[in-house]
């Protein structure tokens, strides 16, 4: 196996200027550098990315901290790791899941402190987060993927919930719905403060003010059982109701069974619109979804970015307080449609 003593007899130069090639810890002209890659190419040298992370005080690592909650890792969620992977791979940097939630300070402190990782991506932000009080504290890079309450002097990639609802809400509106449910995720996670599920409350009673429509947002688990549950409940308090929206992917699921058990047709006597969704999940569903679609994959790819230029200190992202938010995009399929008067469907059908 060849060793950095043969990589620079080859190449003709010393054995530490092979080593600035590798840490670029020392300006090395780029023909010094081609002759010591070529000579790393045609002896198969590998180097050591322990030693070359302890010269250069970079491991070359950032954690992503992703807490693996009941409802697990869906194709939405799987959207983001896939774009801060691919993004830190192109950097030459590797990313490491770190199942770290809301309350394992002491799991993160040891993670931060050991220095075995250049900095962290933070998933499943809440408007108060344990993690990033204590990240504020440390001196460790890092970006959310989320935004807390006060985001000053925080750098947040999320995506502009406000907007992404009041698209959704203007859609159904368009096409003649007045009365809308926003089923949101559990009680819990609002009790909790999880951060999409509180911006989104609050941007339906925005937007149904804005639009002069009536509507009830209710909370359920992340199952098909809770989607069941919550249209029956919603259907209750708003007779009325035709028009539906769901940031709860695994609930509309079972909104959609019970809605076409109860004699109801999704679109024409029931719309539905799923928020903050991947396409894949989306074609699963029958009928396919109409969406407000996650640009899951742009923003784990936008935050590593942001982090790679904090860790290189390059940038406007280097500022103190950065914040990029992105909508998601209304892509209609089979669950929205035109709303029709209540007599013309079921009632009318069983007759």
């Amino acid at each position: 196996m060849a060793t950095m003593t043969d990589v620079a007899r080859r190449a003709g130069v010393s054995v530490s200027t092979v080593s600035y090639v590798l840490t670029g810890t020392r300006p090395i002209s780029a023909a010094t550098r081609d002759r010591v890659l070529e000579a790393m190419a045609e002896l198969g040298y590998q180097p050591n990315a322990l030693a070359r992370g302890l010269a250069s005080r970079r491991s070359n690592i950032v954690g992503l901290l992703l807490p693996l909650t009941g409802r697990g890792l869906g194709a939405t969620e799987t959207a983001f790791v896939t774009g801060a992977t691919e993004a830190a791979r192109k950097a030459g940097y590797h990313l490491m899941l770190c199942p770290v939630g809301a309350e394992d300070t002491d799991e993160l402190r040891a993670l931060a402190t050991q220095r075995l990782l250049d900095g962290f991506l933070v998933m499943e932000v809440g408007l108060t987060d344990q993690r990033v009080d204590l990240l504020r504290t440390l001196d460790t890079p890092f970006v959310l993927i989320g935004r807390t309450a006060d985001t000053g002097g925080l750098a947040c990639v999320d995506i502009d919930f406000e907007q992404t609802v009041d698209d959704a809400v203007a859609h159904l509106v368009g096409l003649g719905h007045e009365t809308i449910a926003y089923v949101n995720h559990s009680g819990a996670s609002l009790a909790g403060g999880y951060g999409p599920a509180k911006r989104t409350e609050e941007a339906f009673e925005a937007a149904l003010e804005r639009h002069g429509v009536t509507g009830v947002m209710v909370p359920t688990e992340d199952t098909a059982s809770g989607g069941r549950a919550a249209i029956r409940q919603a259907r209750e308090r708003c007779p009325d109701l035709t028009g539906v929206l769901v940031m709860n992917e695994n609930a509309a699921l079972g909104i959609l069974a019970d809605l076409r058990e109860s004699g109801l047709e999704v679109p024409f006597d029931v719309s539905l619109v799923s928020m903050v969704t991947s396409e894949v999940v989306a074609d699963l569903a029958s009928p396919p979804l109409t969406a407000m679609t996650s640009p899951g994959t742009a923003l784990g790819a936008a935050a590593t970015r942001v982090l790679l230029d904090r860790l290189a200190g390059d940038g406007v992202a280097g500022d103190p307080t950065y914040t990029e938010l992105v909508p998601c995009v209304l892509d209609v399929r089979g669950t929205s449609a035109r709303a029709r008067r209540r007599t013309n469907t079921a009632a009318s059908r069983r007759r």
